[in-house]
């Protein structure tokens, strides 16, 4: 039976020495965040998730969700109670604005706690994670009267969202879409069309349901520019906020899934349901990507969170399990084997578990920041800064992230060895939720095409040359410090293998585009060793600083510096074998003609 511990004080290091959440005290929503505030959200969340989350974990992926014959769908044994639970305990409130009803907490903070419930229960935590990114989407296009009627309900947790993209004929190339918009004379359109792969489309978790659904009006043209966005609730809200006549929305069937059985994964029918167009005619998709970009870094937190609870048991199981003994001769001679920590293997799959958890653990809260200051940094310099990026950053944390993420997942199964396979033993259960995450919100090889064929060079490479020159000031503030100077050089080298590939693209992409879609892949890896090995020189330097001062747990500081050297021994050479698999082009990748990849 797995275990679950939230990792209340590696939150609080990477919040205080990564992040430096006490330095933005003087921003709007901040000030609410004083360390006593975060810690007792990180603590009281955190057992939350332990206690009511987590035990529904396995319970949800054995039972699913059940769809009756009108339609609706029940969610697993215990989800109802728990979700009621969430709700008047707060916490589906906590990093929305207060005028809408939300605690006003910083992103940052919001995004600890969330992983933390994805850990727990990543089937569950999708619930309310989607609702957030329909929160974002109709306050930033919505109307008035769309934010007053739909925004506080979500916000309080009473009402849920949902984000309707995917047609059976069209996934990524959303041109394809046939859901059709025909307008009518109050002012409201008639929905018609089929939408798959809807995640939480239909529950019984909330009174309501907000779709936000992409269509076409009429005339519109057969492209992505001809998409329009639709607010469809299940229910129609009359005009004093009550609830009235169940809409013309209805689930389907449920999607038979590899993982995540205790989220409702729905086909949704459209049989002309009522909805409201939300923001311009045509103007659709921009508004849904701002839905898309929040959900999208919420991806890249799935990552990080299911491996976190992996790594969790794996080191329990190293700890527990005896086989064989010490290649040194053996480590406890009175038992009959020792156990697996005296392995290198092992070891070596620990570790860098360990060092990729924690690094991306730093890389997505400093990401969150730059949410929080692209919206409320001082200047606007501040914060054009912090939107660049983080814009360059999501399809990094989400592929690079997600990619570890399964990869961490899989190596905790096998570090359980023949009981890894097993379900009872619940391993298999996390690589089987871990593996949607490189697929959903825009598959990860898509993620990459997006930075290297839009994101990278974007304004004119601003956004990339910001983060090189974060990246090189920590370098040489490392460089000068005896305990990381290591660290450091070997980061600076790993830059330099990004700059290399990074220019090598800018000379061969106009000539061959397919030299980019060939290297875009390993490129994106190549950004996310050095965005981790950013945050784990930072970590590096702070726990140095720490150490030599005679503050903190000595015992905590050392483990840090150690997983720090690991991950610049072991991980950051890595980018010298993805930059020459960048070089190597697109020749041979393309040389092959359909027809011949199945010759004998």
């Amino acid at each position: 039976m797995p275990t679950y511990t939230p990792p209340v004080r590696d939150t609080r290091f990477v919040l205080e020495h990564v992040v430096g959440l006490q330095n933005h005290s003087n921003l709007p929503g901040f000030d609410a965040a004083s360390p006593d505030v975060v810690e007792a959200v990180l603590e009281e969340g955190g057992r939350f998730v332990a206690e009511v989350l987590f035990p529904l974990n396995q319970v949800g992926d054995r039972h699913g969700c059940t769809r009756h014959e009108d339609g609706s769908v029940t969610t697993p044994p215990g989800f109802k109670e728990a979700y009621r639970q969430f709700v008047e305990s707060g916490w589906a409130t906590l990093g929305n604005v207060p005028e809408y009803g939300g605690q006003g907490m910083p992103h940052v903070v919001s995004v600890a706690f969330q992983e933390y419930m994805i850990s727990a229960n990543m089937a569950f935590a999708m619930y309310p994670g989607l609702t957030h990114g329909a929160i974002a989407a109709l306050i930033a296009k919505g109307s008035p009267e769309q934010i007053a009627t739909y925004v506080p309900k979500l916000v309080s947790g009473e009402w849920g969202g949902t984000m309707n993209l995917t047609e059976p004929q069209c996934g990524t190339d959303l041109g394809l879409i046939r859901t059709r918009a025909e307008p009518q004379a109050d002012g409201s359109y008639s929905i018609t069309g089929t939408k798959i792969f809807i995640s939480s489309g239909e529950h019984d978790l909330t009174e309501n349901i907000i779709h936000l659904v992409l269509a076409k009006t009429p005339g519109a043209p057969d492209s992505s520019k001809g998409i329009s966005l639709f607010v469809v609730p299940k229910f129609l809200v009359n005009a004093d906020g009550s609830l009235g006549e169940r809409n013309a929305v209805s689930c389907g069937s449920i999607e038979h899934k590899m993982g995540i059985h205790g989220n409702s994964t729905c086909v949704m029918n459209y049989d002309g349901a009522t909805g409201w167009l939300v923001g311009e005619e045509m103007k659709g998709l921009a508004a849904m990507f701002i839905m898309m970009n929040a959900a999208r870094l919420g991806v890249g937190l799935q990552g990080l969170g299911v491996a976190e609870t992996a790594y969790q048991n794996a080191v329990a199981y190293a700890h527990d399990r005896r086989q064989g003994r010490a290649l040194t001769g053996a480590a406890e001679p009175d038992q009959p084997a020792d156990t697996l920590f005296v392995h290198p293997d092992v070891r070596r799959m620990l570790m860098q578990m360990k060092a990729l958890t924690e690094g991306l653990r730093a890389l997505c809260l400093w990401g969150a920041l730059q949410v929080d200051l692209e919206h409320n940094g001082a200047t606007e310099e501040d914060r054009r800064l912090a939107g660049d990026l983080i814009g360059l950053l999501t399809p990094v944390i989400k592929g690079y992230g997600t990619d570890m993420g399964y990869a961490i997942a899989t190596d905790a199964q096998q570090v359980y060895g023949g009981h890894g396979y097993v379900a009872e033993w619940g391993m298999e259960q996390y690589v089987r939720d871990a593996r949607i995450a490189m697929i959903y919100e825009g598959t990860n090889g898509v993620q990459a095409m997006d930075l290297v064929g839009r994101k990278l060079m974007q304004n004119g490479g601003r956004a990339a040359q910001a983060m090189l020159a974060l990246v090189q000031e920590e370098i040489a503030a490392g460089k000068s410090e005896e305990a990381v100077v290591d660290i450091a050089t070997r980061l600076e080298k790993a830059l330099g293998d990004l700059q290399v590939a990074s220019l090598w693209f800018m000379q061969n992409g106009m000539k061959n585009p397919n030299h980019v879609g060939a290297g875009a892949v390993p490129y994106m890896h190549l950004m996310g060793i050095v965005a981790v090995g950013y945050m784990w020189l930072k970590m590096a330097r702070a726990a140095a600083r720490l150490k030599a001062a005679g503050e903190g747990d000595g015992t905590f500081l050392n483990a840090k510096l150690i997983t720090a050297r690991f991950f610049a021994e072991r991980i950051l050479p890595d980018t010298g074998a993805l930059r020459r698999k960048i070089e190597g082009g697109a020749d041979s990748v393309m040389a092959l003609e359909p027809e011949m990849f199945l010759a004998a």
